[in-house]
């Protein structure tokens, strides 16, 4: 439903640009000069934002990249906004309290479309999943860092106590020795 309104206002801005071109200059002007790739003629630039609105709401709305498709549309947005829905140049009371609500609406929209862009449709975002996958390795070096810490001390325990074993086994063995050496032979 987000991305009608786009596929119906896109082709027909695509179609028919100079209907929008002269409210489209004072922005199309500045954005020329510091964007390249902008086309040079304000009525081409609108064509071009009308065939982007048009192929991502068609986009959006069949689900095929929602996410991409819907951070294209919030872009055609914002020139689409600024140049059609200029309220505070508006003398006339009536027409600019309608032109702030036309603005309104598209900020709305523009709303809807970066939750849109951000949705992952129940899967997990990448952010999530990586900072998911950190916590998961901290907590794995933590645990190895313990095991081997318990492991260690373990073995040093094991140790003491074989090396008392040995030393005990020694006594005795050097015992026997001696009781041997006191028996008759024979």
């Amino acid at each position: 439903m987000l991305g009608s309104i786009f596929v119906i206002q896109g082709y027909e801005t695509w179609r028919r640009p100079e209907r929008v071109t002269p409210a489209a200059e004072p922005v199309v002007r500045p954005v020329r000069d510091r964007v390249p790739g902008v086309p040079s003629e304000t009525e081409q630039a609108v064509r071009l934002n009308g065939a982007v609105q048009a192929v991502a709401g068609s986009m959006l709305a069949a689900g095929w990249f929602p996410r991409l498709s819907a951070l294209a549309l919030a872009g055609t947005l914002v020139p689409t906004t600024l140049a059609g829905h200029r309220f505070w140049e508006v003398a006339d009371k009536q027409e600019r309290a309608q032109q702030r609500i036309h603005f309104l609406k598209n900020l709305t929209m523009m709303g809807g479309l970066l939750i849109a862009a951000a949705d992952t449709g129940g899967s997990p975002s990448l952010a999530w999943r990586g900072r998911h996958a950190a916590r998961t390795a901290r907590r794995e070096a933590s645990l190895v860092t313990k095991t081997a810490r318990v492991t260690g001390k373990a073995a040093a325990r094991t140790g003491k106590a074989s090396s008392r074993v040995s030393n005990t086994a020694g006594k005795v063995a050097g015992q026997a020795k001696l009781v041997t050496s006191l028996l008759p032979a024979g």
